[in-house]
């Protein structure tokens, strides 16, 4: 999976090419990076405890053995974000629905690299012939919602109060897209 879309820069800025890939075993220390930052600083994951780098290869094997995509956009001095979709729920009635992932590094937010990697995933999860895919976001999460929402997106639950982290509650929006249509 290789592409080079330009991304839209300032006037007068230098567009560095952003190529949207697989992901290497060499990706796996910015991915725990991106991670960890995800973790300790902002709701965008919900879990309490970092990552390590031995948890971070096994999810990338799980993910390969399940013949899901693990993406990285890459502007040639490597991941500066990483996408993925893998189950939705854990049984066979779901098959066809997919959950998705996107994480940027916090130097390189805003840049249009979400785009660029939800596209993918979207064209992937298109090609392996999936129904649905899903988002669940954090209620305050306005980037990754409208990022969604650009793309198709639309909300159809938001569940209050089932999460917390930073000592206060978090409501989660999921939101959907039909893939066939």
């Amino acid at each position: 999976m290789r592409g080079t879309p330009s991304l839209s820069p300032a006037a007068g800025a230098c567009v560095v090419p952003i190529q949207v890939r697989s992901a290497e075993e060499g990706d796996l220390p910015a991915i725990l990076a991106i991670t960890n930052d995800a973790i300790v600083n902002t709701t965008a994951v919900w879990s309490l405890t970092p990552a390590t780098l031995e948890t971070r290869r096994a999810w990338l094997e799980e993910r390969r053995l399940k013949g899901y995509p693990v993406l990285v956009a890459d502007d040639g001095n490597g991941a500066l974000g990483f996408a993925s979709f893998g189950d939705f729920r854990p049984w066979e009635g779901y098959r066809h629905s997919v959950e998705n992932s996107i994480y940027i590094d916090a130097g390189h937010r805003g840049r249009g690299l979400g785009r660029l990697l939800l596209g993918a995933l979207l064209d992937e999860a298109t090609r392996q012939g999936k129904h649905v895919m899903v988002a669940g976001i954090e209620a305050e999460n306005t980037a990754s919602i409208h990022l969604h929402a650009g793309f198709g997106f639309e909300e159809t639950g938001r569940l209050r109060q089932v999460g917390r982290k930073f000592d206060r509650w978090l409501d989660l929006v999921f939101m959907q897209r039909l893939l066939d249509r």
